[in-house]
């Protein structure tokens, strides 16, 4: 079973153009949110990601973006962490 945090939040952003194919990603990436498809990175799915930021960190090709450390994946994980409530920044009802 794969871990899947909220839906449609995630700041990951794959720019298959400038991706090498080298799979580091894969590697990496602690959800299996990437597979190699025809020598090129491709997101399995978006909302397995808890913008860790590894796969930015690892990519030689600087094909991928994502705002590690922030985001509503970060502020469940640190809520629990801590003992705390959930909090992401999110305005106005909160996405968490």
């Amino acid at each position: 079973m794969q871990t899947t945090y909220l839906k449609n939040v995630s700041t990951l952003t794959l720019n298959v153009d400038k991706c090498i194919g080298c799979g580091m990603c894969v590697v990496v990436c602690p959800h299996n949110v990437f597979a190699l498809q025809e020598k090129k990175a491709t997101v399995l799915d978006l909302d397995r990601c808890m913008e860790c930021g590894a796969c930015q960190t690892n990519c030689v090709a600087e094909a991928i973006y994502v705002k590690k450390g922030v985001g509503c994946a970060a502020g469940i994980i640190l809520g629990v962490v801590k003992g705390t409530e959930p909090t992401c920044g999110c305005s106005g009802g909160g996405c968490c």
